[in-house]
């Protein structure tokens, strides 16, 4: 199964340490050598390069783009056999956030991707 995770800190903590982006690159590649990692990547903020559509009352708006609380910073494509597995292959990142970034706090948060295959939930 895939699974999609990203990492979201509380507030904007401006750019990562150097220190935290290698130990990142590091272990990023064992995991794509054994096949977990799929994709990996960083994501702007809106303000410095996104965009927000919202669907409510039946109109789709552009924006506003309010100060956001919660900034993602990167995402993962992991492939694993469970949700605990997933879980379990991006609890990484938090560890090396911990160690070269010790100021930071926030989340990973791992769902798993629905194909064409038959992974939708039966109704």
């Amino acid at each position: 199964m895939r699974y999609m995770s990203w990492v979201r800190g509380n507030k904007d903590y401006g750019p990562p340490p150097a220190a935290l982006m290698a130990a990142m690159a590091a272990a990023g590649d064992e995991q794509y050598k054994s096949g977990v990692m799929v994709d990996t990547g960083g994501l702007s903020t809106l303000a410095e390069g996104g965009g927000k559509l919202t669907l409510s009352g039946g109109k789709i708006t552009d924006g506003p783009y309010s100060e956001a609380k919660e900034i993602v910073g990167g995402y993962a494509i992991l492939n694993a056999e469970s949700r605990e597995a997933a879980i379990e292959g991006a609890r990484w990142v938090l560890e090396v956030h911990k160690e070269h970034w010790p100021e930071w706090e926030g989340e990973v948060e791992i769902r798993q991707m629905y194909t064409d295959g038959g992974d939708f939930p039966k109704a």
